[in-house]
């Protein structure tokens, strides 16, 4: 859709700059820093998708013998003896 904007003549001047550089078109330039903060936006009030974060519910727990507030001995059980 075509419409007109009234833009402080520098940001036009750092956006037409943006554009060349990049080998794109201001039209391109404009569209992706207003994507940008609708993304910010809806992402700060909350407004995005949740995600569910997997959870194991397995059972089992250490190894016998284990101790598990030794770095050291978590590592050698996980086989990691760096």
């Amino acid at each position: 859709m075509k419409t007109t904007l009234d833009l402080n003549d520098q940001l036009l001047a750092d956006a037409k700059a943006l554009a060349a550089q990049r080998r794109t078109s201001l039209t391109r330039v404009i569209e992706e820093g207003l994507q940008l903060r609708l993304r910010a936006k809806a992402a700060a009030s909350g407004t995005h998708a949740r995600v569910r974060v997997p959870v194991f519910k397995g059972r089992g727990g250490l190894v016998a013998g284990v101790n598990p507030l030794s770095n050291k001995a978590l590592l050698e059980a996980a086989g990691d003896d760096a």
